[in-house]
């Protein structure tokens, strides 16, 4: 599994979770349960270089709903 990691070669995809928690995934194996493409296919590093433009905040999704409710209120 590490060497298939390091390979270049393969296809991998982000994922996002219900939390919107990012991910990469290889593209030629199912889901893990809870976890969806984002759209983004590439090299391992091709779609670690997209994670880190795209996701700038790292707090779960049911946080940032919890957060903004206490400051509303």
């Amino acid at each position: 599994m590490a060497d298939e990691q390091q390979n270049d070669d393969v296809l991998h995809r982000v994922v996002r979770n219900d939390e919107e928690q990012y991910s990469v995934w290889w593209a030629d194996r199912p889901l893990p349960e809870g976890w969806h493409a984002e759209g983004t296919e590439g090299t391992r590093e091709e779609c670690l270089a997209h994670i880190a433009e795209i996701w700038t905040d790292l707090r779960p999704l049911s946080l940032r709903r919890r957060m903004a409710g206490q400051s509303a209120g």
